[in-house]
């Protein structure tokens, strides 16, 4: 099928959310399938998602930024190995900005909710702007809203008493100046990581970091790339994509240490992170889980930041915060003139408020026992609709970009006949649905990921469904308002699934069976 070619003026996309996978969807809408009518809707008045929001001191990426960047629009000036907060964000701008996306997009419009029309095989779309209400349609829809959907604070008491300065650092109040300070840092996941060695680095500024349990922690590395570097990036064919490709290698690979049963190589690498740390901070303490079972955090000065003088971590149990600081459940209170929460963000999906055939999204998980979709994007009953970065799509090693990529590809594949109007809709099958997630539940009790309490977990504990971790059939699917004949040589396409599938198994047999 020739898509270019075939496209109706009839059929439009809609797409949520003007971030890493908004962008990346509407370039490949264009690129791929020389599709053009789509709009994009963002709340905010700008682009970058997570890379917009987020701009607290030493904020960065912990994937190397050559990887971390669309395949379509590789940037050979990366400064650095791992990209800033401020060049991601000049980055997706101007990817955003080449493709000539801003047409499309409508900013400072949230999606209030959507509901499937079964008559009319559309979504209907209730938006609000200017505290004006509008609805739109459309055949298609992405939901582009991120994996990190709002700031997560702690169950503490006590907040609104403290008379000082307190925020989230997703919501960092850059008019606070915290020179000669003291400030509590809470928490010490990948947020905390990067703030807590930046603020640290100016010495009047006393900080006091409150922790609850270790993490494990790998040397960054970090490098930044001289220019006779980024010339052969921009100018020697292949120089870039092979970096690319040796990159995303080196950190694929990395998955075999989140098998627990793998146990041989799980002590090894708990061996080698243990000496790491230890050499950075002697009196770190070292987790009593598995590598892995929380994210791992690239090193980014945090460990050697203990070594201060003005730095000093805390263990205790904290019962509230206090009018001047933070009450330990021993009765020492620890006074203070700034409260920071590094607590992390919630995964839990509250602004996809999607009514499909007979229930809504969130009844439909709840009936599962949490979030589920097929391989991570589309949900029995919700016709012609797909998820970015759904469930059980992100990893604890990979590239977020490199994963949505993947599902904007199938999702370019799976709409190529309702845009050439050859069907109205189609939706995945229950039953293939439930088997998928059967099978990734099945495989994730051999991950370290079941051995702790972490955000991948739907309850946050250890033992709930996985939700964050972790091709196409058509016989798989249900589809509704085919033209005949709309997919021929459905004998030769079988056979080629077939043929291609047998080669696969050939050239990898011998690999996969040394690495498992």
């Amino acid at each position: 099928m020739s898509v270019t070619e075939d496209v109706k003026a009839g059929c439009r996309v809609i797409v949520v959310g003007a971030g890493l996978a908004g962008i990346s969807t509407g370039v490949a809408l264009k690129r791929r399938l020389g599709f053009q009518n789509f709009t994009i809707y963002e709340k905010a008045g700008d682009v970058g998602g997570t890379w917009r929001d987020n701009t607290y001191p030493g904020c960065g990426c912990d994937v190397p930024a050559h990887w971390y960047s669309l395949s379509t629009d590789p940037n050979p000036s990366w400064n650095r190995h791992y990209a800033s907060q401020r060049e991601l964000h000049a980055y997706w701008r101007s990817v955003f900005d080449k493709h000539a996306l801003r047409d499309h997009t409508v900013f400072n419009t949230v999606v209030v909710r959507s509901e499937w029309d079964e008559d009319l095989q559309r979504w209907t779309v209730w938006l609000q702007r200017d505290g004006r209400e509008t609805v739109e349609h459309a055949e298609i829809l992405f939901y582009a809203i991120g994996g990190f959907m709002n700031p997560m604070w702690p169950d503490i008491k006590g907040m609104e008493t403290f008379k000082g300065d307190f925020w989230h650092s997703a919501l960092w109040k850059h008019d606070v100046n915290l020179k000669g300070k003291r400030v509590g840092a809470i928490g010490n996941g990948c947020s905390a990581a990067q703030f807590v060695p930046a603020i640290s680095n100016e010495p009047s500024t006393e900080v006091i970091n409150f922790c609850r349990t270790p993490q494990w922690f790998v040397p960054m590395n970090d490098l930044i790339y001289p220019p006779w570097i980024k010339w052969s990036f921009a100018h020697v064919p292949g120089v870039l994509k092979l970096w690319r490709a040796w990159l995303m290698f080196r950190s694929d690979i990395s998955f075999l240490i989140f098998n627990k049963d793998r146990k041989w190589l799980v002590d090894f690498t708990r061996t080698r992170l243990s000496a790491y740390m230890k050499d950075q901070y002697a009196d770190y303490p070292i987790p009593d889980f598995a590598p892995g079972c929380k994210r791992i955090i690239v090193d980014p000065g945090y460990l050697s930041s203990l070594n201060r003088k003005n730095v000093t971590l805390r263990w205790d149990a904290i019962d509230s915060v206090v009018e001047n600081g933070i009450l330990f459940k021993s009765g020492e209170v620890v006074p203070l003139d700034v409260i920071i929460f590094g607590t992390g963000y919630s995964v839990e999906p509250v602004d996809l408020r999607v009514q499909g055939r007979g229930m809504s999204l969130h009844e439909y998980f709840a009936s599962q026992g949490g979030a589920t979709a097929y391989l991570g994007s589309c949900v029995p009953g919700f016709p012609n609709l797909f998820m970015l970065l759904g469930p059980n799509v992100a990893t604890g090693h990979a590239s977020a970009v490199f994963s949505e990529e993947s599902q904007i590809q199938f999702a370019m594949e799976m709409i190529k006949p309702v845009i050439a109007e050859k069907i109205t809709s189609f939706d995945v099958k229950e039953k293939i649905c439930v088997m998928y997630n059967d099978w990734i539940q099945e495989r994730l009790r051999h991950s370290v990921w079941s051995e702790c309490r972490s955000y991948y977990h739907l309850e946050r504990d250890d033992k709930s469904r996985i939700v964050a971790t972790f091709l196409v059939q058509w016989r798989q699917w249900d589809i509704r308002g085919a033209s005949t004949g709309w997919r021929k040589n459905e004998r030769l396409w079988s056979a080629y699934e077939f043929l291609l599938s047998a080669i696969i198994v050939v050239l990898f047999a011998v690999p996969w069976s040394i690495l498992f």
